[in-house]
Parts: structure tokens; C-alpha cells; sequence
């Protein structure tokens, strides 16, 4: 099939590797041009960084990870097990290669250059998700009738205002106001008497985010895609009949493209196409309690770097970044590190009656920008390395690659994301 008014030749049939939000978006979207589509993943639906997240809808904060409050941090706090961000100190050299990348990045002016990569997607990620709406996806997004960052003081509330300032000045819009503590309580009930000083934001949404994933998956069946799960792509391969992948059972018939949107297990397959940027894990841990007043909305203790979202009648408590493999095993003492932090903010939470403890390894880059993009082949695409921002920008991920795919031609918005930078 020839894109009209082009000589590019619209692929017929695709894989996609992985089934998290950013794979099935773009699965989805392929088939919005009528492209079949099938998807593999080595467990199933959400099981990486999809499920277990915060769920926030948030692109007026999706900024760059790399920041110069990152460097603030010295080595022998990135050590302890309870510190927001942690480095095992057993760290492989393939990881401290990425950190010092990665602080070489956390700088005022390289922050400002990637929020304004970032500023042209996010400003499209809500309207992605309204699109999927209206086209039948059936799955929800919750408007938050409140969003509130809470602290303990005002001293420590000026590092958020400073960043928002910052994000005005790359050209990004967020409505917010400065409350006190006492209002911040009016507002929600559900935080303690330490918090003395709070913003609220105005405009944000959150979802169930393995729920939402699951019935994007459902739409993609629905519409005639294949998800095949427990495939574990160990190569892809490129030749003239067309694109194999080679599997713990083999290898598959040749499809016209693939999509590698693996995640935190990016670099394996995208290494050989040209991509250098390394994605490493970034694993972010949570579990859900409950709670006397569930929130209207999410409630976010940056300082302690915690974030909590509403999820029926119970709160899902959501925070680290965990410098490790992707697939080690859960850590029981980053839990207890987000109990900790929880604790003494949040009034009349059962902290000690958790559920659904979770770790999952969210793919983050030295530059704090995703990868999304045809490779070195024109045949093999990347689609990762949103760090913390996969849910909020999984489904305009997928819409804008999807017309990259179809038509041959890079959407701008996609240009600081190339990845072959």
C-alpha cells in the first residue's frame, strides 16, 4: 500500500514488541491507517512500569529527570537504601557509565533545551487520550478535582514554584495556586498537621493505569490485532523479505516493520540498529492502603519525592528511583523507605495494611528524553525511554509514531527524540 501523495510503501503488517501503554498506543494508532498489527510481550498486558505507576496524567510536569537538584544529592545519600533516589553500591560499570551521562545532564541549561523538546508532545498527550476516547476506547480518565503538592513548609515549597517558573519559561502553561496547609486540609482531609504549605494544580487528570492498559489492549483485539504473551524477542533481524524476530521458540514469519517498545529492556534489541543512547531502570515502587477520606485527586509530597493517587475506595502510595536491573527482585526496604516518608503526611492511612506491594523498572535516558523514531533501519522503529512520563505520554507516543510509520515522514514533534541522536 503506497501513502497518497507519496512513493512510501505503508507496511501491511507490524509487530510490536512489548504490551505496556506506549506499545499498544502505537499498535492502536497502526491501526487507525489499517496497518495489521501484533504485539508480543515477554510476560503480558502491563506487566512492566505500566501497571503499578501513580497513574497521573500530568504534562504540564513532564520534565526532563536530569536536573541540577539531582546533584545535590552526594554519594553517600544515592547509598542508603532509604534515600528517594538510590545507587547499589555494587553498581555495574554499564550503569555508572549512564549516571555520569546522566549527571553531565543535570544542568540549568541542558534542563531548559530538553523541556523544550518536551513542550510540543506534552502539550498534545491529553488530546491523545480524548481522541482514544471518542474513537470507543473504553477505558476512563478521572479529572482531578484536586491535585495538590503538599510540604511541610514553605522553604521547602520554593523548589516546586522555582521549577514551575522554569517550565513557564520553556513555554509550557500549568494553572497552579500557593495555598497554605490549613486550606491544603480544607481541600483534603486525608493530610496531617505536618503539612504547613501546599500548591494546587488546576488541570491535571490521573487514571487506573493497569486497568486503562488492559482495555486499551481489549480495543486492540477488538479491532483485529494478535497479543501474544510469555515471547521473549531475543534479536531482530532485518533482511530483503522482510523483518524477522528470533524468540525463545524460534523465530516468526517476516513482518513488514517493528516497533521496539521493550521499556527498560530497550537497549538490548535497539543496540543494533544504531541506537546508542543507553535506557536504564529507574524502578519505581508502590503499594495500596487504606484510607479514612480517599483523596478527589492525586496528592503529591515532593520533598519526600511520594506520590499518591486515588484508585475507589483505596490509595495507591507510589515513590523511589532504584538504579538497578530491571527484572531484581522487589526490595522490602524501599517500601518501608515510602512508609516512612508517608507516614507522618497522611491522616487516618493504614499504612501497616498494604496490598499489591509492586516494583516495576521505568526506562529512563542520560538526557531525560524519550527514544521515538525510525532507527538505522527504515524498516525498525524505537518507542521509550519515557522515565517517568510512559503513561502520560504513551498514547501521543504511539499517534505521532504511527505517522511516522505510515506516510514515511517524522512528525516535528518527534524530532529532539530521534534515536539516533
Amino acid at each position: 500500500m503506497v501513502a497518497a501523495g507519496s512513493t512510501h510503501i505503508v507496511p501491511d503488517r507490524v509487530a510490536v514488541v512489548g504490551a505496556g501503554m506506549v506499545g499498544l498506543a502505537t499498535a492502536w494508532f497502526l491501526q487507525e491507517a489499517g496497518v495489521e498489527v501484533t504485539v508480543l510481550d515477554r510476560e503480558g498486558v502491563a506487566a512492566g512500569a505500566s501497571w503499578g505507576n501513580a497513574g497521573w496524567l500530568t504534562p504540564g510536569l513532564a520534565t526532563p529527570l536530569p536536573e541540577p537538584a539531582v546533584l545535590k544529592y552526594g554519594v553517600r545519600a544515592v547509598l542508603s537504601p532509604s534515600s528517594p533516589v538510590y545507587v547499589p553500591p555494587s553498581a555495574s560499570p554499564r550503569l555508572l557509565n549512564f549516571l555520569t551521562r546522566f549527571a553531565r545532564n543535570s544542568t540549568a541549561g541542558r534542563w531548559k533545551t530538553a523541556m523544550e523538546s518536551l513542550v510540543p508532545i506534552n502539550r498534545q498527550a491529553l488530546p491523545a487520550f480524548d481522541f482514544l476516547a471518542k474513537a470507543g476506547v473504553e477505558a476512563q480518565t478521572y479529572e482531578a478535582k484536586s491535585f495538590l503538592a503538599a510540604y511541610r513548609t514553605e522553604a521547602e515549597r520554593s523548589v516546586l514554584l522555582e521549577e514551575i517558573e522554569h517550565i513557564h519559561a520553556a513555554g509550557q502553561g500549568i494553572e497552579f495556586e500557593a495555598i497554605t496547609g490549613d486550606d491544603a486540609r480544607e481541600i483534603e482531609p486525608s493530610l496531617s498537621d505536618e503539612i504547613g504549605a501546599a500548591i494546587r494544580l488546576h488541570g491535571q487528570r490521573f487514571i487506573n493505569p493497569g486497568e486503562y492498559v488492559e482495555l486499551l489492549a481489549d480495543s486492540v483485539r477488538a479491532r483485529g490485532g494478535q497479543i501474544i504473551s510469555g515471547v521473549i524477542v531475543k534479536d531482530i533481524i532485518d533482511e530483503i523479505r522482510g523483518v524477522r524476530l528470533i524468540t525463545g521458540d524460534g523465530e516468526t514469519d517476516p513482518f513488514d516493520a517493528v516497533v521496539m517498545a521493550t521499556g527498560a529492556w530497550l537497549t538490548d534489541l535497539a543496540k543494533d540498529f544504531g541506537v546508542k543512547t543507553v535506557v536504564q531502570a529507574g524502578r519505581g515502587y508502590s503499594f495500596s492502603v487504606p484510607i479514612a477520606h480517599v483523596p478527589a485527586g492525586p496528592v503529591y509530597f515532593p520533598a519526600q519525592r511520594v506520590a499518591c493517587t486515588p484508585l475507589g475506595d483505596r490509595l495507591r502510595v507510589a515513590g523511589m528511583m532504584e538504579f538497578r536491573k530491571p527484572e531484581a527482585k522487589l526490595d522490602p526496604r524501599r517500601i518501608d523507605a515510602i512508609v516512612a516518608a508517608a507516614r507522618p503526611l497522611l491522616r487516618d492511612a493504614d499504612l501497616d495494611a498494604r496490598t499489591f506491594e509492586w516494583v516495576g523498572p521505568r526506562p529512563c535516558t542520560p538526557d531525560g528524553l524519550p527514544i521515538i523514531g525510525a532507527t538505522a533501519s527504515p524498516r525498525v522503529f524505537a518507542a521509550g525511554g519515557h522515565g517517568m512520563w510512559g503513561i502520560t505520554l504513551g498514547p501521543i507516543t504511539g499517534q505521532l509514531l504511527a505517522e511516522a510509520i505510515t506516510t514515511g515522514r517524522t512528525p516535528r514533534e518527534l524530532a529532539p527524540f530521534d534515536p539516533l541522536r
